[in-house]
């Protein structure tokens, strides 16, 4: 059996990166956890770990200081592609994020790169209308409390 390859795929800009790196922790068929360090040094976080919802369309991620504290939640809406013969698995990144500060502090961010996408025609209007029912569904979830169901996959880990 091949091992899961992991894609990271941007639309703007236009980009396709393998996550060679990443370390699967654990996979079913409705997630997949891996552990990782950042792809570009950066001085706010450094590492992480992130819970991919394969049948919720989104990716749940803890962002890691260099000293192990938590930086933040960051949440992305994305659209998974799996290519089961190849075991292959691109995500690609619809924009719109929602970002959970320790303090519970929750920002929603990179609409307008949504939008921009859209006039841009780098996603058509059913992913665009996905994305926004992704990001509808996420937020429900936490702001009815119900956002630790999401954290416990990898909390329960020690991730």
């Amino acid at each position: 059996m091949n091992t899961l390859t992991l894609y990271r795929r941007r639309l703007i800009p236009d980009e396709c990166i393998p996550l060679k790196d990443d370390k699967v922790v654990k996979k079913t068929d409705e997630i997949i956890i891996t552990t990782w360090d950042t792809l570009n040094p950066k001085t706010k976080f450094q590492y992480g770990a992130s819970c991919y919802f394969l049948k919720e369309g989104f990716k749940v991620s803890k962002f890691y200081r260099a000293d192990k504290s938590l930086y933040c939640w960051y949440c992305d809406i994305v659209q998974y592609d799996y290519d089961a013969s190849a075991n292959r698995l691109v995500t690609t990144d619809l924009l719109a994020d929602v970002v959970i500060m320790p303090d519970g502090t929750v920002k929603v961010i990179d609409l307008d790169e949504l939008a921009d996408a859209f006039e841009q025609e780098l996603l058509s209007a059913d992913m665009l209308k996905a994305a926004l029912r992704q990001l509808n569904h996420l937020l429900s979830l936490i702001y009815s409390n119900q956002f630790g169901c999401l954290q416990n996959e990898l909390d329960s880990l020690g991730l």
